[in-house]
């Protein structure tokens, strides 16, 4: 893809003119990630924004007696980071490579220069930020009123919605995660995941395998997501 046609489908971005996207573009660099690789502590230094041009990265924290939560898992085109750019202050969570992954890297140094010269991207920045601050209202919401079979279904559609965008007759969805995995972004435990799923896949909504989970029945999921 066009690297322009990629930051415009980015909120941070999509609201610059064609030209400021263009000078953008140029101040990107590319990074490769193996699987397994780190790009990131919390606590690190933050200075740069990420955007992936492909493969999987788990945005996760951990808790001083080594339980971890996933916060986001992130595909193609999806960026993160942003808040480096405008405070440098410490990474606020781990960044993980979950397969081979290919970043754009745009470093706060090359940025800020490029901000004060385009008002367009500071409204687009503002309008990003509005955005994930209500996604972050929205997770405490589902944390403290959802139960966890609602949840699940829920975080279970949400995995499916990039597969199902690409299918003009949707069938099957697999999505490539552990059941430690899922237990992690939705903060239960393991067991709790797993009696879960037995009961999905006795109606028919899923199938299970070690590393990945088969949508059987999209449709039925969404009802019980509420």
């Amino acid at each position: 893809m066009i690297i322009t046609d990629l930051l415009k489908q980015i909120p941070l971005f999509e609201s610059m003119a064609d030209v400021e996207r263009q000078q953008l573009s140029t101040l990107l660099q590319r990074r490769q990630l193996r699987k397994g690789g780190i790009l990131f502590r919390k606590g690190d230094k933050g200075s740069a924004f990420f955007i992936i041009i492909k493969g999987l990265v788990k945005i996760s924290v951990s808790s001083k007696l080594g339980d971890e939560v996933t916060l986001a898992l992130l595909r193609n085109g999806d960026f993160f980071g942003e808040m480096a750019l405008l405070d440098e202050q410490p990474r606020s969570a781990d960044a993980v490579a979950l397969e081979d992954s290919l970043l754009y890297v745009l470093d706060r140094n090359d940025f800020f220069p490029f901000l004060f010269k385009n008002e367009n991207a500071v409204r687009s920045i503002l309008r990003a930020l509005s955005l994930r601050l209500r996604r972050a209202d929205d997770l405490f919401t589902e944390i403290s009123f959802l139960t966890v079979p609602a949840r699940l279904a829920k975080r279970l559609v949400e995995l499916a919605e990039p597969l199902e965008s690409q299918r003009s007759e949707p069938k099957e969805y697999k999505i490539r995660m552990s059941q430690r995995e899922l237990a992690s972004m939705l903060g239960v435990t393991r067991e709790s995941i797993n009696k879960e799923l037995k009961i999905l896949k006795d109606k028919g909504l899923v199938e299970t395998s070690r590393n990945s989970i088969l949508i059987r029945d999209i449709d039925r999921l969404k009802r019980r997501t509420r």
